[in-house]
């Protein structure tokens, strides 16, 4: 049996389980106002809390795990259910068609970057009305599986990446060249032999301090990367003050309803190869996509 957890370790749990996914730095907050401590300077200590919460959550197939926000780069920490059945993880207050139809979207997003499925329509999104989708894809982005990116789509919310991380891994998804994680929302290298993609995030972090040609790792193709004023601004600023700075995640864009076209779907039109990214304006891709996560 697991060493007993103090109200502190069950604190960390509740937070996480009642707000949902947290930034880093929120989630740093309430365990500095717990103890007392800067993970940031104990972070032995933080190590030492997180260890004992997931020696005891293991009993019950859970894990706290820290998780990168493959939108905005930006760690969070969450609670997952361990279990490997995936329609369990999206939790019981949704329905058949909600979890079918929120896989179609998993599906749309990343399942043509592996392989192509199958593509009847899945049954449980035969009778599902325009009211319908609209209400569950409210629903799915209030409860973060999905999000509003800053071009204007749907994309995989924090909640995504946090519980399918495995789904990633195990579904060939190629991995980012820089941090080995998943690239499902990640820059693909131009060369069209070269198979190597790089989160933007990594990119930043691998070009930051080149001044010689940006190119691509593993074939040496020019990496066109444009560099955002902002981030120029802020590496003259680290090489002036020598510390490193943080930029603001990207601000998302008002939320954009479904359309119905002519036929009465909704039409899902990809925004990229590599984009993890579904138009708000459509959805017939989605409904005629098959839910692999079965």
């Amino acid at each position: 049996m697991p060493e007993k957890l103090n109200s502190t370790h069950q604190t960390l749990i509740q937070a996480l389980l009642s707000r949902g996914p947290l930034k880093d730095d929120e989630f740093h907050s309430i365990f500095t106002g717990l103890t007392g401590k800067n993970p940031g300077t104990h972070k032995q200590l933080f190590d030492e809390y997180l260890l004992k919460i997931n020696k005891a959550l293991s009993y019950v197939q859970c894990e706290l795990r820290g998780f990168r926000n493959q939108y905005d780069g930006r760690v969070y920490y969450g609670v997952v259910n361990n279990v490997s059945d995936e329609q369990s993880k999206l939790g019981t207050r949704y329905s058949v068609p909600q979890i079918a139809f929120y896989k179609a979207i998993v599906l749309t997003d990343i399942g043509s970057q592996s392989q192509d499925g199958p593509t009847h329509v899945p049954p449980a999104l035969k009778n599902f009305s325009i009211s319908q989708k609209q209400k569950a894809l409210d629903e799915l982005v209030l409860d973060q599986w999905l999000t509003h990116t800053p071009d204007g789509n749907i994309g995989l919310g924090v909640r995504s990446f946090l519980d399918l991380r495995s789904y990633f891994r195990n579904s060939d998804i190629p991995s980012c060249q820089v941090c080995n994680e998943a690239g499902v929302k990640a820059e693909v290298c131009q060369n069209d032999s070269c198979t190597v993609r790089i989160h933007k995030y990594c990119l930043k972090k691998l070009f930051s301090r080149r001044r010689g040609g940006r190119i691509c790792p593993s074939c040496g193709t020019q990496w066109h990367y444009a560099v955002p004023k902002a981030e120029l601004i802020e590496e003259e600023e680290e090489e002036e003050a020598d510390v490193p700075t943080q930029s603001l995640p990207p601000v998302g864009p008002k939320r954009k309803r479904l359309e119905t076209s002519k036929t009465g779907d909704v039409n899902i039109v990809r925004s990229g190869s590599s984009q993890a990214s579904i138009s708000a304006s459509d959805l017939r891709r989605t409904t005629r996509s098959t839910a692999h996560l079965r």
